[in-house]
């Protein structure tokens, strides 16, 4: 990486890249370095855990040969997720069927943290409700789903949800508001047996 290019704005990189006869790999190098992390946490979300790797791959192969259209309208993160998002609602469309979001993984992960941290049955409990999670999100519609996760799983802000989108901010303020109502009536159906909030288990249950 050239000295100097991580301190570059991400779209003093996308110029760099998209003005060189050849393409700047290296800027496009720092660039998803930048994002790989934020962009397959998303797709673990919106997909499944054994297909987000390679989808955020994808993502990033599709960005690359995009770039030329890209404008400058919104930040180059809000783009990427733009494209992140149709990638995986493409993929879900073609895969219907396969579970949501598989959050088994990251339980794994934080098996050693959350034995020093919490007794066995309460290890157990999370591992659980985070299933139940995965499984009241996949009952919902993607209009709903979608940017339910955004907000409460990802942390994105109301303004980013509806640039990423393409949708006005009152009804990213209206899906997610029908959205929590439906995941509080599946919830209710599914006998209230949830002991985890949908941001602590996207986040890896860190208060327990």
């Amino acid at each position: 990486m050239p000295r100097g290019e991580s301190e570059l704005s991400d779209e003093a990189l996308v110029e760099r890249v998209t003005n060189a006869p050849e393409g700047d790999t290296g800027a496009f190098e720092t660039l998803v370095q930048r994002h790989q992390r934020g962009v397959l946490a998303n797709c673990r979300h919106l997909t499944t855990a054994d297909a987000a790797e390679d989808l955020a791959q994808e993502v990033f192969v599709k960005a690359y040969f995009a770039l030329d259209r890209f404008e400058g309208r919104s930040s180059f993160k809000t783009w990427v997720q733009r494209i992140k998002v149709n990638h995986c609602l493409n993929y879900l469309r073609r895969r219907r069927g396969v579970a949501y979001v598989d959050l088994e993984d990251e339980t794994a992960a934080r098996a050693p943290e959350l034995q020093a941290e919490a007794d066995a049955e309460r290890a157990l409990e999370v591992e659980d409700a985070r299933r139940h999670i995965a499984a009241l999100l996949d009952a919902m519609s993607d209009t709903l789903r979608i940017p339910l996760v955004m907000r409460d799983a990802d942390g994105m802000s109301y303004e980013e949800i509806a640039s990423v989108l393409g949708i006005g901010l009152s009804a990213v303020k209206m899906r997610i508001k029908r959205g929590r109502e439906e995941f509080r009536r599946l919830f209710v159906l599914a006998d209230g047996s949830v002991g985890v909030s949908l941001d602590q288990a996207a986040r890896g249950a860190d208060h327990v």
